[in-house]
């Protein structure tokens, strides 16, 4: 089992700034994607960003050039740091683990779940 717990939302103005943060326990953690979604009410869950044990990265389009994910292995610490926010990155941001290799966009393959932040950006 692995245990994910996020932190770090709140509430800022469009173009300004949040590190979101997730502290993961009970397993090793190098191995595993880590990852980060967003939830926006009324929507489905989506892939936001996430990044591999070796460093490897991926990006949804609406955050390319924004948004920047980044993890320590050695603190089992995933962290997102997003700037420039817009009024439609308000959601729920939830913290994933995934033990595949590859770097999957999709809920139904990562295997554990944080409880979620609140992000919200008003205009």
């Amino acid at each position: 089992q692995v245990q994910l717990v996020e932190s770090g939302g709140g509430l800022v103005q469009a173009g300004g700034s949040l590190r979101l943060s997730c502290a993961a326990s009970g397993r090793t953690f190098s191995p595993y994607v880590m990852g980060w979604f967003r939830q926006a009410p009324g929507k489905e869950r989506e892939f936001v960003a996430a990044m591999a044990g070796g460093g490897r990265s991926r990006y949804a389009d609406p955050v390319k050039g924004r948004f920047t994910v980044s993890r320590d292995n050695a603190k089992n610490t995933v962290h997102l740091q997003m700037n420039t926010l817009k009024p439609e990155d308000t959601a729920v941001y939830y913290c994933a683990a995934d033990s595949a290799y590859s770097i999957a966009t999709t809920t139904n393959k990562y295997d554990y779940w944080g409880q979620g932040t609140q992000v919200t950006v008003s205009s």
